[in-house]
């Protein structure tokens, strides 16, 4: 599936977003390359007056983040993984205010168990990022599960 089909599809796009993502608000914009997310502001997203809180800011770099590494997967054909943190690094940089706030994901590598990410999130201008997020994400396959063995023991 070649990446202009991925992001013409728009369960595709939703299949990115978590249910926390939906409540939140964030919303795809693009999938040309990696993954452009947004989140306007609202009461849900709102830590001091006219502020994101710090926790609505680090949901979008995670969900960024993650939308990024299920792109790339999707596109090597490699669509049962189970995504899990290894590590997640937040580095606040200054206050986002209240404005819209976009965030985008870079893949610094994609191995076959594990993937590190780098994300940014800005508002009006790109070049003045408002946080940064570092992924360490571990990759593994999902496996059909066996049927349980039936105890014939009579115990």
């Amino acid at each position: 599936m070649s990446v202009d089909t991925f992001a013409n599809d728009p369960a595709d796009m939703d299949a990115l977003l978590t249910p926390y993502a939906r409540s939140m608000g964030i919303t795809v914009h693009d999938l040309q390359d990696e993954p452009i997310l947004s989140v306007p502001f609202s009461n849900t997203v709102q830590g001091r007056p006219s502020h994101y809180h710090g926790g609505a800011i680090s949901g979008l770099l995670e969900t960024a983040g993650y939308g990024a590494i299920r792109m790339r997967l999707k596109k090597d054909g490699r669509t049962q993984v189970q995504l899990k943190p290894i590590n997640i690094t937040m580095q606040f940089l200054a206050g986002a205010k209240s404005e819209t706030l976009y965030a985008q994901a870079r893949i610094t590598k994609l191995g076959r168990r594990n993937a590190n990410v780098e994300v940014e999130c800005w508002q009006d201008d790109r070049s003045r990022p408002r946080a940064t997020a570092v992924m360490n994400v571990l990759m593994g396959e999902i496996e059909d599960e066996a049927p349980e063995a039936s105890d014939t023991s009579g115990t």
